[in-house]
C-alpha cells in the first residue's frame, strides 16, 4: 500500500470518529427538543432490540416538545417504558397513538452531569484518533521496513499524520465547547 493511501485512509477514520462524537453528543440532553435526543434509544420489540427511529416519526412540534408517532400502534407501550428507562429524565405522556415528550427545565446540578457525561464522549473520541494515529504509523514503518521507501518519505509522512490527528482532536474540542454551552444555557 501506498503511503498516501495509508494518510488517507487514516484521516478518513479520523473523521468518522469525529461524525460518531457529534451524533452521540446529540443525545445529550440540553433545554431544548431534539429527536437526536430519542433517536437511539433501544427498544424491545418484535422479539428484538430496535431503536426508537426504525419505529415511529420522531418531530418537536415546539421548542420544548417532542412527538413520537409510532407505525404500530401496538409499540406505543414498549417506546414509552424504554423511554422511561432510559435515564434521560424524561416523563413522556401517551395517547392512543403517539407519545409526548415534554422537555422540563434542567437544574444546575443536572446540566452539570450532562457536561461531564460530554465531555467523557470528547475524551473517548480524542483516545480513537490517537489509536488511528499509533495504527498509522505502525503501518507506515512497516511498509518502509518492506523497502522502496525513504526515511524522509516516512518521516513527512508521519508529520502529516500528527497534523490531522491534532487537527482532529481540535475539531472535537470545538464541538464539545459548543455543545457544553448549549447544555450550560437557560
Amino acid at each position: 500500500m501506498a503511503l498516501d493511501d495509508i494518510v488517507l485512509e487514516a484521516e478518513e477514520k479520523m473523521a468518522k470518529t469525529e461524525e460518531v462524537v457529534v451524533h452521540e453528543f446529540a443525545g445529550v440532553r440540553t433545554g431544548k427538543a431534539s429527536a437526536g435526543l430519542v433517536e437511539n434509544i433501544l427498544v424491545e420489540a418484535y422479539g428484538s432490540q430496535m431503536r426508537i427511529r426504525e419505529l415511529a416519526g420522531i418531530t418537536c412540534p415546539e421548542p420544548r416538545q417532542i412527538l413520537i408517532q409510532p407505525w404500530d400502534a401496538s409499540t406505543v407501550g414498549p417506546i414509552e417504558k424504554a423511554i422511561q428507562k432510559s435515564n434521560l429524565g424524561l416523563n413522556p405522556a401517551t395517547d392512543k397513538k403517539f407519545i409526548r415528550i415534554v422537555i422540563p427545565e434542567l437544574s444546575e446540578e443536572r446540566r452539570t452531569e450532562f457536561t461531564k457525561i460530554a465531555r467523557k464522549m470528547a475524551e473517548d473520541g480524542r483516545v480513537a484518533i490517537r489509536h488511528i494515529r499509533r495504527d498509522t504509523l505502525e503501518a507506515l514503518k512497516k511498509e518502509s521496513k518492506q523497502g522502496g521507501v525513504t526515511e524522509d518519505q516516512v518521516g513527512a509522512m508521519e508529520k502529516e499524520v500528527q497534523k490531522l490527528t491534532d487537527q482532529y482532536i481540535k475539531r472535537i474540542d470545538e464541538h464539545l465547547t459548543h455543545k457544553e454551552k448549549e447544555i450550560m444555557t437557560v
